[in-house]
């Protein structure tokens, strides 16, 4: 993948400013360290850093179509580009690249803005019409590839990351308390919100057109959402024998692996514990002649390490893996690091296990890798799926329902939130969901962390009046695809792809590709009865693992699920270095002023004192964890002055690429 970045001048007249595009382009060299290419027309400019895997000797960006009236830069993969290719040369189009990219100018000559269901991959771009002045900024169905912007005055700013937005001068970081408030509400940044105020992200499946004034004026920016997740409606999903089932998502997996083997560079991939990575590499082994490399993590401590796990996998597989070694201090080590490259508070720790994986494989000399995310969102993977359908025993239907009371019961003894606000975020959300009573402990943290003054900035706000979820859809379907869908919105985006999946990896200049979060995947997965995805409400991942077990060992393809899960508040606490207890000193936590002083140093020197947070409580530790989290953003993205750490400074380009003077032909 690669990095994009640029200005568009609403009023369609003011050339770009060059410095400005160097500054943002700059600051995504991480994202693409071995290019760099520009484009500057009236009302645009365009930056992109390149990371080369597909076309490796002509595919600097932007990229034209024939008469150069059409322009494109992009960061991600279509992974079916040689058929797309094929289809577009038959129609008479002429590529002059080998650059998967290329295929955007030409679906834009040819679909104009219906282009969107012709794309397979993951991406995020941005194309201008020279001639229609028209803009398209574009992300993949699922977010995989990041795209953030924002308007200041009559200028959108767009980047890959939110540090080329800041870079360009125009943006000024500043705290959006909403978006802190997801992070301790939901453990993940989902929706448009981001920790920035007047910063947003482009959804998963939508595209922003701005359609630039010919005369007097300034263009409107429209979002439009070209895809959402779909189920069948309770009672019509896909049903069958054992076999067959298993055989067509076997094929359709073993597709979405061969495509994502597609490279001109050496793909590799992450193997844990679990089964699903596992499938993946045995899958890719199976698809490409030979094993894959695979780099698993060791980490010293109990319930942390998978290293055997995989080994025993790896070797059903075949593979010999690279073991990356990881310290007691992996988490203090890379948490830094960790918030530079996530723009976000950072509450999951173990996210600093991926960032070690990452940089292992580009010290291999490796650019791809394949990953296992996403089977737990379709497969009911978690255990909050397990306990939703173990309850719903009590439910007939949708017609008598208790569970949605008893649902709220716990969650008022567990949470203390009221009832009228239970009822309000039910009704938001559809009624209550398998993640509904986790959210709820998770939010018990905000309500004694965040102080007066920060509570009185969010007003009545809840994180739940940001989602955006087709309730009308989601009354039809079953409670568990209900709450599938929830996890597709809200935990994946919000989470596994934004803390521990894109820019974690690019922060090494590494691309991750998901096999289980491939368009075809995805469909035959959703169209599936329930009892395949969870059967007994006990079994999770049934067919996937029925699937596995054809190829791997019984013992691999039905190992249990388990979450990894680094310590939380003890992380960061016990035997606290000296930049820490800079973070959550008296006068750090006022300065910033998002939390009650009071109470976070009474907890701190409680974790501090026992050595363990554990009498604070699971949920209290993830809080708590939050606010040195928190913190540490703060000072690195905020203007410093909270602990001895550096501040974020962008990194200088080793030279600079020319800039394209676009001008459409006459």
């Amino acid at each position: 993948m690669c990095g994009i970045a640029g200005s568009i001048d609403l009023g369609g007249k003011r050339l770009p400013d060059r410095t400005m595009l160097q500054r943002m382009a700059d600051a995504l060299i991480h994202r693409g360290p071995e290019d760099s290419g520009f484009l500057s027309a009236p009302g645009v400019g365009f930056a992109h850093r390149r990371l080369s895997i597909v076309g490796l000797q002509d595919g600097r960006q932007p990229i034209y179509n024939e008469d150069r009236t059409v322009a494109v830069i992009c960061n991600g993969e279509f992974f079916d580009h040689p058929e797309r290719r094929a289809h577009l040369e038959a129609k008479g189009h002429i590529f002059s690249t080998h650059s998967d990219s290329e295929i955007l100018v030409h679906l834009y000559e040819e679909y104009g803005e219906g282009l969107f269901p012709h794309l397979k991959g993951q991406f995020a771009f941005a194309l201008v019409d020279l001639v229609r002045g028209v803009v398209l900024l574009g992300r993949d169905r699922v977010g995989i590839c990041p795209l953030f912007w924002s308007r200041q005055g009559d200028t959108i700013y767009f980047a890959s990351e939110i540090k080329a937005l800041i870079a360009s001068g125009a943006v000024r970081p500043e705290a959006d308390p909403r978006g802190l408030d997801h992070l301790f509400t939901f453990f993940a940044l989902s929706s448009r919100r981001t920790a920035f105020k007047g910063v947003q992200a482009l959804e998963p499946g939508h595209y922003l057109r701005i359609e630039l004034p010919r005369g007097r004026g300034v263009a409107t920016p429209v979002e439009r959402k070209y895809w959402d997740f779909d189920f069948p409606d309770w009672g019509d999903e896909l049903d069958g024998d054992e076999r067959q089932l298993t055989d067509a998502f076997q094929a359709v997996f073993e597709n979405a692996v061969d495509i994502r083997l597609r490279a001109d560079v050496p793909v590799v991939g992450y193997l844990s514990g679990g089964v699903d990575s596992a499938f993946v590499m045995a899958t890719a082994g199976r698809v490409a002649g030979r094993a894959l490399p695979s780099f698993t993590l060791r980490i010293p401590g109990k319930n942390l390490d998978e290293a055997d796990e995989a080994m025993e996998a790896a070797q059903a597989i075949g593979a010999h893996p690279t073991v990356v070694q990881a310290g007691s201090d992996l988490i203090m080590d890379s948490y830094e690091a960790l918030t530079r490259a996530a723009e976000c508070p950072v509450l999951d720790t173990s996210c600093a296990a991926l960032l070690a994986l990452s940089r292992e494989v580009r010290a291999q000399g490796y650019k791809v890798v394949l990953t296992g995310e996403g089977a737990d969102e379709g497969f009911a993977g978690y255990i909050w799926f397990k306990m939703r359908e173990m309850a719903r025993i009590l439910d007939y239907g949708d017609a008598f329902t208790p569970t949605s009371v008893l649902s709220r019961v716990i969650r008022r003894v567990g949470s203390k939130q009221s009832t009228e606000e239970l009822k309000r975020i039910d009704a938001l959300l559809g009624g209550p969901h398998a993640q509904s009573v986790m959210y709820s402990l998770v939010s018990t943290a905000r309500d004694r962390y965040f102080s007066p003054s920060f509570k009185e900035d969010l007003g009545g706000h809840v994180a739940y009046e940001d989602l955006d979820l087709d309730l009308e859809r989601m009354a039809r379907w079953h409670p568990l695809n209900r709450s599938l869908y929830l996890g597709y919105k809200v935990h994946l985006a919000g989470l596994l792809l934004t803390q521990k999946g894109d820019r974690i990896a690019m922060a090494n200049s590494v691309e991750t590709r998901y096999p289980f979060l491939d368009e075809d995947v995805i469909s035959f997965v959703s169209q599936l009865s329930p009892r395949w995805k969870l059967r007994r409400r006990t079994r999770d991942k049934y067919l996937l693992r029925q699937a596995a077990g054809q190829i791997l060992p019984q013992n691999i393809a039905q190992r249990p699920k388990h979450m990894f899960q680094a310590p939380l508040a003890d992380s960061f606490l016990v035997g606290a270095p000296a930049f820490v207890c800079e973070l959550v000193s008296e006068e750090s936590l006022k300065r910033t002023g998002y939390f009650d002083v009071d109470q976070v140093r009474r907890d701190c020197a409680l974790v501090s004192a026992e050595g363990s947070s554990r009498n604070l409580g699971r949920f209290y530790s993830l809080g708590l964890g939050g606010v040195v989290a928190t913190q540490l953003w703060h000072h690195v993205y905020l203007g410093g002055g909270l602990c001895s750490l550096p501040v974020d400074a962008p990194p200088v380009a080793a030279e600079e690429a020319p800039f394209d003077e676009a001008v459409p032909a006459a």
